[in-house]
């Protein structure tokens, strides 16, 4: 009995003792893959449904299986789902060889080699990198680079994913070209969105040694960055994303040259080489773990390479028409092609040059074609240091088609082979003067069709001079009668808005006679139908206060709504620009611009009637924290773009050429569906036709919106209208007044502070949370892009009202670089407004500021 005892507790012994050693290798084996780690030594593999995760938990490497792809599963790098909220691929092994169902596995060999197994043991890919020692601890580790590296016991690198890259550069890898055999690193695109396999696309370094990066579609060059001149690409407007984070290296002893990006903040940025032909650049919104286009190539059909074939150039007008046409002195080799839009075959000269004759050389000459993508195929004349001495270094070569220099930059360029892929910039500062060798008859032909067109011109103008005398004159002599009648007419059906004779007598004499004349089509109030209108002025009716008086609600008999402007009899101004607020508007008729319906000056009163608009003013709503959500971003660009037509009616397109000179959010009313409409232009000014600046002493307007050169010099000009407007576009986006960044990150205002933001690539955090949607991120960072270029220091560096337009469109391609705002910040803001009240003389006691200089 006791025998039979003891073997029974020995047999429970050992079942005791195995039941043990196998819990706790499987709680080992869970608490291995439950605390992810990122490494894996020789002989250890994980399974479909296992993963390395990096020491910061960026990158992931694990079994995937592409958006709604059937082809089976991959073993892939993606971001963690920590960093991405959507399954984010940078890297693919087996692209060619997907699993079936889910019995991967992906092991380190006991050779030292990485592999990925099929359900049935198979391997479908493998690094072949058995190079380890066969007594090495060979080991993988996904870093937080998102490189993946195999490496020896002594740490050296047997293999590792950045030299093998699929289809996306991360910082830190390498587009390099071996400039011994001229085999560049490719990056190629998958076949579909949910096909990893190898697509048409590659992107590399230019196996020709030029520097520039290609994108080949099947082997056929579809896209190049330009020369790299140390600072950026010259044939792509660069952004300070890529301006800060690329750079060139040569390394002699590998024999190697390769760009690397390096980003210069904490900004997660990628470069995919998409399926579509596309290289597109990303860069996360950390609060949504979204990704949004900041950047792609080619933007536009003008930048494929060769659109236009040799000795053409491409532009496009900001949409989806692209145009080619030959360069001067040059025709297209097939006129039926060009007529059907096939380009491909580009130009051919029209006249030999004459050293091609055995003429004298002297007799070609240089036209210079200015603001272009440089072509193709150019060599650098390191030992030339003038312009004039590569213009001669061209001119003395017969085979010499072109030149370009620039002596801080990209030096003397020199083409031996005929021009293609010449892209004109929508902004000529964006590229580089080119100057082709013409035969000197096609350049005397140039000069003759140049004055030709001149000739015309001065014709045109003195024709319609002509024109207009005559009409003037008839208009003088016949005019008189009918303008006579036709008041006599108005004041007898003039009922409700009659003007008694006192206050025609008082517009008389406040405009003049041909004034009042001009004005008889806008009806005179009486005092006393205004003020019942309005409730006598009723505190209830206010709708607001500015600078010059108040603004009622009122309600004409007939029951129509009205805006009452009652100017402040204490202002100290308003006289002028009442009766200049009466004569321009009166005149325009512009749907973004607000609709005047009559006026009333009868004693010390000057009143202006509006049409209502219920929505009042926009600074009533984008700066109130409980009404800004009612504009959503579709509403917000559509505000935008409103105030953009209405400067370009009174800049261009109306009869008269008008500068606002006080465009700001009050002065911008909201009708029922929130479309914009321009007001108060009480201190516009009339432009003549061949003016293009005003100078004045009394500086009227309201700090924060004012141009530099306004503010200071008293200088104004339509791009002074395009300085507020820039003001009033960040705003907008930021749904915070102007005056609210003087305390933030040391910025004295708004300008201040989003260049500092858009300059360290964090202008996302500049726009309103709520309004900060994947859908609308990358159209809402083009708009404060487009703003940084209004509101720069020097007039002539900001776009027209025209340019600004054509930037908002999304077809309008990349905008060029703003100029950094010389913008000083001082200790605080009372200390600011200290030094302007001694110098101004303000005359308004609202937050509003309308502000006289004295002697100037």
């Amino acid at each position: 009995m006791a025998a039979a005892c003891y073997v029974s507790g020995r047999i429970t012994f050992l079942s005791c003792f195995v039941f043990f050693f196998f819990f706790f290798f499987l709680i080992s084996s869970f608490c291995f893959f439950a605390h992810a780690t990122d490494t894996l030594t020789q002989g250890q593999s994980i399974t479909d449904g296992q993963t390395l995760v990096s020491a910061g938990n960026i990158f992931e490497l694990r079994f995937f299986s592409p958006g709604n792809s059937s082809h089976g599963r991959y073993v892939g790098i993606v971001y963690h789902s920590s960093i991405s909220a959507t399954q984010t691929v940078v890297w693919v092994a087996n692209r060619e060889a997907p699993i079936t169902g889910s019995g991967g596995r992906l092991k380190v060999t006991s050779d030292g080699d990485l592999v990925v197994l099929d359900g049935a043991g198979g391997s479908v890919w493998s690094t072949n990198s058995s190079a380890a020692p066969s007594n090495s601890s060979t080991t993988l580790q996904l870093l937080d680079t998102g490189n993946l590296v195999l490496q020896d016991g002594g740490g050296g690198t047997l293999w590792q994913s950045f030299d093998h890259p699929t289809h996306t550069f991360l910082p830190g890898m390498k587009v390099s070209l071996n400039t011994t055999t001229g085999k560049a690193l490719l990056f190629t695109s998958w076949k579909s969105p949910d096909d990893p396999s190898a697509g048409n696309y590659t992107l590399g370094l230019d196996p020709n040694g030029s520097a520039q990066i290609f994108i080949w579609d099947r082997g056929v060059p579809r896209w190049r960055s330009g020369q790299w001149n140390g600072h950026r690409f010259i044939g792509t407007v660069m952004r300070s994303l890529y301006i800060y984070g690329f750079d060139y290296e040569t390394d002699e002893s590998q024999g190697i040259a390769y760009y690397t990006y390096t980003p210069h903040n904490a900004s997660l940025v990628r470069f995919v080489m998409e399926w579509d032909g596309m290289e597109r650049t990303f860069m996360q919104v950390q609060e949504t773990r979204q990704w949004e286009i900041v950047w792609g190539q080619p933007i536009n059909q003008c930048e494929v390479y060769g659109k236009c074939g040799v000795y053409g150039t491409c532009s496009d007008d900001g949409t989806t028409t692209t145009t080619c046409s030959c360069l001067q002195g040059f025709e297209p080799r097939s006129s039926a092609e060009w007529s059907d839009g096939n380009w491909t075959g580009g130009c051919a000269r029209k006249t030999p040059l004459h050293c091609q004759l055995n003429s004298s050389s002297n007799e070609d000459g240089f036209f210079t074609l200015p603001g272009v993508k440089l072509p193709d195929h150019s060599d650098w004349a390191s030992t030339i240091g003038s312009e004039s001495g590569c213009r001669e270094a061209c001119s003395s070569n017969c085979s010499c088609r072109a030149y370009a220099y620039a002596a801080s930059d990209i030096g003397c360029l020199l083409w031996g082979h005929d021009l293609i892929d010449i892209y004109r910039f929508e902004f000529p500062q964006d590229g580089y003067d080119l100057h082709v060798k013409l035969a000197a008859s096609d350049l005397d032909a140039a000069s003759n069709k140049t004055k030709s067109r001149v000739i015309v011109a001065v014709g045109c103008a003195l024709g319609l001079l002509l024109a207009i005398i005559i009409c003037y004159l008839l208009w003088w002599k016949y005019g008189s009668r009918a303008k006579v009648s036709w008041k006599k007419k108005r004041q007898q059906e003039n009922t409700v808005l009659h003007p008694s004779g006192e206050v025609v007598s008082e517009f008389s004499s406040i405009y003049g006679e041909e004034t009042q004349e001009g004005k008889a089509s806008e009806p005179l109030f009486t005092f006393d139908c205004i003020a019942t209108a309005t409730g006598y002025f009723s505190d209830s009716n206010k709708l607001g206060e500015g600078g010059f008086g108040h603004v009622y609600k009122g309600t004409l008999p007939g029951g129509q709504e009205v805006a009452v402007k009652r100017l402040s009899r204490s202002s100290g101004q308003g006289l002028e620009e009442f009766k200049n607020e009466v004569i321009l508007i009166a005149k325009l008729q512009h749907r973004n611009l607000v609709k005047l319906l009559g006026c009333c000056i009868q004693g010390e009163e000057k009143i202006l009637i509006y049409e209502y608009l219920p929505n009042k003013s926009l600074d009533a709503i984008i700066f109130d924290t409980s009404k800004k959500e009612l504009l959503d971003w579709k509403k917000r660009f559509n505000i935008i773009e409103g105030i953009a037509r209405g400067l370009l009616y009174l800049h261009r397109d109306s009869r008269l050429r008008i500068v606002h000179r006080d465009l700001k959010a009050s002065n911008v009313l909201l009708d029922e569906n929130m479309n914009p409409k321009i007001s108060d232009f009480g201190m516009a000014r009339i432009f003549g036709a061949d003016e293009n600046q005003g100078n004045t002493n009394r500086v009227v307007g309201t700090f924060g919106y004012m141009s530099p050169e306004y503010a200071m010099e008293g200088l104004f000009s339509v791009r002074s209208d395009v300085y507020s407007f820039g003001i009033l576009v960040l705003e907008i986006m930021t749904g915070r007044r102007n005056s609210s960044f003087h305390r933030m990150e040391n910025a004295v205002n708004i300008v201040g502070y989003a260049w500092q933001l858009w300059n360290e690539d964090r202008a996302v955090e500049l726009i309103d949370p709520t309004i900060r949607s994947a859908s609308t991120i990358s159209q809402a960072l083009r708009c404060v892009h487009m703003a940084l270029l209004c509101v720069q220091d020097r007039a002539n560096d900001r776009p027209d009202i025209d340019a600004v337009i054509r930037m908002m469109g999304s077809g309008s391609g990349p905008l060029p670089m703003p100029k950094q705002p010389m913008f000083v910040a001082v200790g605080s803001a009372d200390v600011t407004e200290t030094k302007i009240a001694n110098k101004y003389e303000s005359f308004s006691t609202y937050d509003v500021t309308i502000t006289m200089v004295q002697g100037r």
